[in-house]
């Protein structure tokens, strides 16, 4: 079957490690395991940093890259495949989808039965395969950790990437006040476009914050603290800027701020997001659809650092 994987390790040059060709059938590893066929599978910088070599170990190459998919069950079911599986040999207990087991930019993936949650048919392959990396860990930041029903205003820094603008579009829809950040002129016009207010990295806000998504790091880590109000969650779940912060712990207990870190979620929760956006009407932010002929677009694009919500990959095309 044709897919996307790593075959060595490019610190430097992430895309020169990528490799585009036939690869095995995917195996079951237990009784419960099942092959899905892919119809769309999205990007995540997850995969650049496999190709660095981060959180992948050489002897587990080749290795088949991708956390995200949607696709169809034996049982001719349209499912979002859940990425996380259970590992005792990670220190987490878990790993990810093209970690220890096979990714999801091939025509077909296996994993766990438990991991299959009905799409629903109001979300397109495309829009649903978005959800369960990026969009997931924006909307756990936003409820579990987060608790956004207490909120009335949230700051996104760094918008533009898949958490962060996955996170303005899911606190606009629950009808919070969000501002969200980003160096670009252009990415702030769209974030506007989404109803947010878009600012500056720094600037000062017109009021403080209930809830900060932080994905940046010890860029914004400093304006994160400066604008909580009271009581507030900073919720970390990514460090793309510096994973060092100075933080200034009397602030932190001045002001009974939470700090608290996380990344993807649940199976249930999973299946919350795709209730939320069929009811709602919410759909992911889609920088461009790109046919699996034309991978190695995908992935310069994602690399690029240009792209605009999620890059997505179409595998009938």
């Amino acid at each position: 079957m044709r897919a996307a994987f790593a075959t060595s390790f490019n610190a430097e040059e992430p895309l020169a490690a990528l490799a585009v060709g036939e690869r095995p059938e995917p195996g079951h590893p237990e009784s419960d395991w099942v092959t899905v066929r892919v119809r769309a599978s999205s990007l995540n910088h997850h995969d650049l940093w496999s190709l660095r070599g981060v959180g992948l170990p050489a002897e587990r190459l080749p290795m088949i890259l991708g956390c995200d998919a949607a696709g169809t069950d034996p049982d001719g079911n349209d499912v979002v495949v859940y990425p996380v599986v259970a590992d005792p040999q990670d220190p987490r207990g878990v790993s990810i989808l093209s970690e220890h087991h096979q990714g999801t930019l091939a025509e077909r993936v296996a994993v766990p039965r438990a991991n299959l949650v009905p799409k629903p048919a109001e979300l397109s392959f495309a829009e649903a395969a978005c959800l369960p990396t990026a969009w997931l860990t924006a909307y756990r930041m936003l409820t579990a950790c987060g608790r956004v029903d207490e909120a009335a205003a949230v700051l996104v820094q760094g918008a533009g990437g898949g958490v962060a603008t996955a996170a303005v579009v899911l606190g606009v829809a629950l009808g919070k006040r969000v501002y969200a950040t980003s160096r670009s002129a252009d990415k702030r016009d769209r974030i506007a476009a989404l109803g947010a207010t878009a600012v500056e990295p720094g600037a000062r806000l017109p009021e403080r914050v209930d809830v900060v998504i932080e994905t940046v790091g010890a860029a914004t880590f400093e304006h994160s603290l400066k604008s909580a109000a009271p009581g507030a969650r900073i919720v970390v779940a990514g460090a793309t800027a510096g994973h060092e912060a100075v933080v200034n712990l009397r602030r932190v207990f001045a002001m009974r701020l939470e700090i608290v870190g996380t990344s993807m979620g649940t199976p249930a929760e999973l299946s919350e997001l795709l209730e939320l956006c069929a009811a709602r009407g919410i759909r992911p932010v889609v920088d461009r659809v790109v046919p699996f002929s034309r991978v190695t677009e995908a992935f310069d694009r994602l690399a690029s650092g240009a792209a605009f919500g999620k890059v997505v990959v179409d595998h009938d095309g």
